[in-house]
């Protein structure tokens, strides 16, 4: 079962999103990624990749491998944080809380990598991401348990790889 998800997360309307950006970052994704509503325009909210919460829905879709979209997005960025953990009360917690209410409360948890400085949208083969993709790649891999097979790297219909690590 292939579950499909962005190389960042975004969320519409209200409600907790623990790796929400509120700055140029996130004004970056958004712009760059064209995140707004098809239909209203609205402006998607949009934060880090969240691992704890793609874990979750792994889990309880029972998926058995990912397609990763958008990586193409993270391009300009010099460094890039993915949410590994969340700390609830200044405590590191288990995995993604049941009730929004304590959602909302958690402080993620980062690894930071290196961005890759270059361009993927002509990338077509695993072998010709710089290493710092491949490195992103690899650290979901770990850390959502599955392993990503399609990989997104640019808005046309043949911008993408299959991913092998």
């Amino acid at each position: 079962i292939v579950g499909i998800t962005k190389a960042y997360t975004t969320r519409v309307g209200a409600g907790p999103f623990p790796t929400e950006l509120v700055d140029a970052d996130g004004d970056t994704l958004v712009d760059v990624g064209k995140e707004y509503g098809t239909v209203t325009g609205r402006r998607r909210r949009a934060g880090w990749l969240d691992c704890v919460m793609l874990r979750q829905a792994a889990r309880l879709n029972s998926l058995t491998e990912l397609a990763l979209t958008k990586l193409d997005i993270l391009d300009g960025f010099d460094s890039i944080k993915i949410c590994t953990g969340y700390r609830l009360n200044g405590e590191l917690i288990p995995g993604f809380p049941d009730r929004s209410d304590l959602v909302a409360e958690v402080e993620p948890v980062y690894e930071v990598l290196p961005g890759w400085g270059s361009v993927l949208s002509d990338k077509r083969e695993p072998g010709e991401l710089p290493a710092e993709a491949k490195r992103f790649l690899e650290v979901v891999e770990r850390e959502v348990g599955i392993p990503v097979r399609v990989v997104g790297v640019g808005a046309e219909r043949d911008d993408y790889l299959v991913w092998t690590s």
